[in-house]
């Protein structure tokens, strides 16, 4: 290709992007089908404005992994663990009944057992970018859904390899040897008892150098204070790991993912974030819009209700076998339903799968090219499909506007309180009661339109992100109060803040002893839990309604509170490991409970001593006689 094609495709993928995806967003349609809309318009089936997609799509895929690395970035170990029920329970259930229902739908059509299951295997893939994306842009990308619809995909990347295996024994033709993937394989001249082996050796080679090597690395480079080098090692490091996954067979994004996961626990980890993310828009856009360039017009419009009903019926089929896949494990109808919709259309993999099943004679190429177009199309639709479904379903009444953002007051505040919800409310009532300078910020637009209403000045943002937090004069500020509800977002944000203004002291609202674990992990300087005192409270007064006096009431509370806060300091080393955390915490709670009870038992005799030295003289002085 000559600099002056490259130049011109570059023109016509930057300007079809530009163009379509403002278009897209001021529609409500996302950005997402705004550059698939883009590729189908410029590509070689519309205006032919570019050439072969597959030119740009190798180049274009590197944002997938890109997007994966970032992903592992913000998945710690312990993280991963805990989701351990979403990726090989919710995950593993949904691709074995996605294949199950659309196999037998291939069966009803007339397709043989082999195609029907190869097809089916290949289908129930879901699309890594266009979940994770659209999820980001209508903020469920934090939360259940997206943690659900996070822990499919990742089994689906993991299930890539093993597919590369199964497909070939489902031939209807001649066996033919195809290359697994589209990269230089190592691996496969070796002897079959070895390459196992290889991927282990390569998979525990990440480990070790993202764990031990990187971190020395990574500080030879800062210290050079050359920001464009430490870019440029940021991307060395993704575009190693991948190729090195290559090499042995391995998904190049579940590498990606490995490595990401591997430094989420590195103090470099905000900054690689930082450097990388600007690259991973822009290729994911381009990844995008070859997706839209691939898609062949000429099938479409040969066979359209043939095509339109087969994406309808995969999408339908995928939706319900998610949705009964999440519900299964005890998902809430409402997070599965989501989920569901969020995974009904085919993914990047299907495409390198359907050419793999193609060139070895697994399916039939007309079956193939039939099956692509029905990939790319249920792409195109998830938008839209998620569009109708968060206005018809997730949206409870007309989309509010944002509230007016009020300019930020000169003069430095002594405080910034992050989440102005109940809890908040009440930390930043007495600070300001005692003349502190206090920032309220929270990001519902229903409560800041209520407390508006009240007099109160509450700054509109999420307060997750550092230059709003810069702006709000966190700089100049001693304290951050964080007292939103998500708790991951919590959690993040300390260790940003922390990371980003160290001299800034952090309060952070926990909303359970194991949350209040991981924000001090984090860095938190202090944390409440949010219903621990209103609980001990609430204790308090049902030992008064019970008959205990009022101080031993009051003392039973102290005692309490002061146990408890040397038991929540004892164990705290053993979070993040299952069994011993659980251990020491019923070990724990046991001797508390012990001593609390011969505390209280002991009070109650000091208590009746008193009464009684204290009845005498009233007894006295009540006959007549002063002693």
């Amino acid at each position: 290709m000559s600099a002056d094609s490259f130049l011109l495709q570059a023109l016509v993928y930057l300007a079809a992007g530009v163009i379509s995806v403002p278009i897209a967003k001021r529609l409500g349609l996302g950005s997402v089908l705004g550059y698939l809309v883009a590729g189908v318009i410029v590509g070689p089936f519309a205006l032919k404005l570019v050439g072969d997609p597959a030119d740009v799509m190798r180049f274009a895929e590197f944002g997938v992994v890109i997007l994966l690395f970032l992903i592992g970035l913000e998945v710690r170990p312990a993280l991963l663990w805990r989701m351990r029920t979403a990726i090989f329970g919710v995950g593993l259930a949904q691709m074995l009944g996605t294949a199950a229902l659309l196999a037998t739908a291939g069966m009803a059509f007339g397709l043989d057992w082999r195609s029907a299951t190869a097809a089916g295997l290949i289908l129930a893939m879901s699309s890594t970018a266009i979940v994770l994306q659209s999820l980001e842009e209508r903020g469920l990308r934090h939360g259940p859904v997206g943690e659900a619809a996070f822990g499919v995909l990742l089994f689906q990347d993991l299930a890539v390899i093993p597919l590369f295996a199964l497909l070939p024994l489902l031939a209807v033709g001649p066996a033919v040897h195809v290359e697994a993937g589209h990269g230089p394989n190592l691996v496969s001249a070796l002897p079959h008892w070895v390459q196992p082996l290889a991927v282990i050796a390569a998979v525990a080679a990440v480990v070790v150098a993202g764990r031990y090597l990187t971190r020395p690395l990574f500080r030879f480079i800062a210290a050079s204070r050359l920001r464009e080098i430490f870019t440029a090692s940021a991307l060395l490091l993704v575009v190693g790991v991948a190729a090195l996954m290559e090499m042995v067979g391995l998904s190049p994004a579940l590498g990606a993912f490995l490595a990401g996961v591997v430094l989420a626990e590195s103090e470099f980890r905000r900054e690689l974030e930082t450097d990388i993310e600007p690259f991973r828009g822009l290729l994911l856009g381009l990844f995008f819009i070859t997706v839209g360039a691939g898609l062949n017009l000429a099938i479409v419009a040969a066979q359209p209700l043939l095509i339109a009903g087969l994406v309808v019926g995969l999408m339908t089929l995928k939706a319900l076998a998610t949705w009964a896949a999440a519900r299964a494990f005890r998902n809430p109808p409402r997070t599965a339903l989501t989920t569901a919709v969020s995974l009904a259309q085919g993914g990047e993999f299907a495409f390198v799968l359907l050419g793999f099943a193609a060139a070895g004679s697994i399916l039939d190429p007309d079956l193939t090219g039939l099956l692509t177009a029905v990939v790319a199309l249920s792409m195109a639709a998830t938008p839209l499909v998620l569009a109708a479904y968060e206005r018809l379903v997730l949206s409870r009444g007309e989309a509010r506007d944002e509230p007016e953002r009020l300019p930020f007051d000169d003069g430095d505040p002594d405080a910034i309180i992050a989440g102005f919800g109940r809890f908040g409310q009440i930390a930043a009532r007495l600070l300001i009661a005692n003349g502190f300078n206090v920032v309220l910020m929270d990001a519902a637009v229903d409560q800041i339109d209520f407390l508006r209403r009240f007099g109160w000045r509450v700054h509109y943002g999420d307060a997750s992100r550092l230059d709003l937090l810069r702006t709000a004069g966190i700089e100049r500020a001693k304290l951050l109060v964080i007292a939103i509800d998500d708790r991951d977002k919590a959690t993040e944000m300390v260790e940003a803040v922390k990371e980003a203004f160290p001299h800034v002291k952090v309060l952070a609202r926990a909303y359970d002893r194991r949350h209040a674990y991981e924000l001090l992990n984090a860095g938190a300087d202090e944390v409440e839990r949010e219903t621990y005192e209103s609980a001990l409270n609430f204790g308090r007064s049902a030992l008064e309604r019970l008959g205990v006096s009022e101080r031993r009431a009051l003392k039973a509370a102290i005692l309490f509170r002061d146990h408890d806060q040397k038991l929540f300091e004892k164990i705290r080393p053993a979070y993040g490991e299952e069994d011993g955390f659980v251990n020491a915490a019923r070990a724990s709670r046991e001797t508390f409970e012990r001593l609390i009870r011969a505390e209280m038992e002991r009070l109650a005799i000091e208590d009746d001593e008193e009464d009684d030295g204290a009845e005498t003289p009233r007894r006295v002085e009540a006959g007549g006689r002063r002693v």
